[in-house]
């Protein structure tokens, strides 16, 4: 059995699962079928910085496609006109990140005009400029990973952006960065590579609280939250993965300890106990679970001790030896200052 102290190591699983290897085959759709290579093949002496690039992309996409054998089914009559990238241009510019993809090894998932086109009309706005470069950062950020990613090393899960927040990459028929799609992947640049995406991606906007309270299936969560105090250090404190016991599940733990109500497991174990119950189901960092072992794994917990996580099981055993099941269809709900895994059993420490 592995143990991993999540608050002193703060994102080491998912550093040591980011590069895995697979394989991807990228097209968005029939009409543009094609299948790119691993790695554009440029001559290195003709390579441009990845802002170079976007500023001039029609130029060098146009000399990607003529330079590299990457259109294999259709040809080059399949893409009706390579992708713009004035408004990514310009966003990058009105946020001062511009110099931040000229000079740093990354790799960008870059909207096309035509993504960002569906993204004004979505927040009802005409262009970049009436967005405000504090609500444009994040978003942009969003779309930046850390280091060198070609499409071979992606694999099923969840990456890291330098947003804080992951993307979810989905290999199968093509692949997909959350819900957009990939156009074009591994445009190589002198300092990183670009992969062209169909839609503009939004980091979580809510905190781990205002999802929860916005359920009507954490009621009873929310209410023990608030009692303890902690409902600002959830809010605003992080990031957290929080084990998420539904309604259901603290109904269970009222009936297996004898008590009616929340009221009543208060007056007996005291507001003291009861935050070291809650503070056990959080852990330090964002840790979705691609980021799992196969394996069990001891997990150090905010409260200070220690559950064990099966990801191959889907359940979670607690120092007194109580299983919890993980609910599959509720895991990695992604927050702005963390995730949510959905249990169904409250796990308690030893109290």
């Amino acid at each position: 059995m592995k143990t991993s102290n999540f608050l002193n190591s703060k994102g080491k699983i998912a550093a040591a699962i980011f590069l895995a290897l697979s394989v991807l085959v990228s097209s968005c759709s029939k009409e543009d079928d094609y299948t790119l290579t691993p790695e554009s093949q440029e001559d290195p002496g003709s390579l441009v910085d990845i802002a170079t690039l976007l500023e001039n992309s029609e130029q060098y996409l146009e000399l990607f496609i003529e330079q590299n054998d990457m259109f294999k089914r259709g040809g080059k009559s399949a893409i009706k006109r390579p992708p713009t990238f004035f408004n990514l241009t310009m966003a990058l510019i009105k946020t001062d990140l511009l110099k931040v993809v000229a000079k740093n090894q990354l790799t960008v998932l870059a909207p096309s005009d035509e993504a960002f086109q569906a993204l004004f009309k979505q927040l009802g706005v005409k262009g970049i400029r009436d967005i405000p470069a504090e609500q444009l950062k994040p978003i942009l950020l969003y779309h930046v990973i850390q280091g060198k990613v070609w499409s071979s090393q992606l694999k099923n899960g969840f990456t890291r952006t330098l947003n804080g927040s992951a993307v979810e990459v989905k290999l199968g028929n093509g692949v997909m960065f959350n819900d957009a799609n990939v156009l074009f992947a591994n445009i190589r640049a002198l300092n990183g590579v670009i992969h062209v995406i169909d839609k503009v991606l939004l980091p979580p906007s809510q905190s781990l609280v205002e999802i929860a309270s916005g359920n009507e299936a954490f009621t009873i969560l929310v209410d023990a939250v608030t009692r303890a105090g902690l409902g600002d250090v959830l809010a605003t404190g992080g990031p957290f993965t929080v084990f998420a016991p539904t309604n259901d599940a603290f109904v269970d733990l009222l009936g297996e300890l004898g008590f009616a109500s929340l009221d009543e497991l208060i007056d007996k174990i005291g507001i003291d106990n009861l935050r070291k119950v809650l503070l056990y189901h959080v852990v330090s960092d964002r840790v979705y679970s691609s980021d799992l072992p196969a394996g069990p794994l001891q997990a150090a917990t905010v409260e200070g001790s220690k559950f064990t996580i099966d990801a191959s099981k889907l359940n979670i055993t607690d120092a007194n030896g109580r299983e919890s099941g993980l609910i599959p269809s509720l895991l990695n709900i992604q927050a702005n200052n963390g995730v949510i895994h959905v249990i169904d059993r409250v796990i308690l420490p030893k109290l």
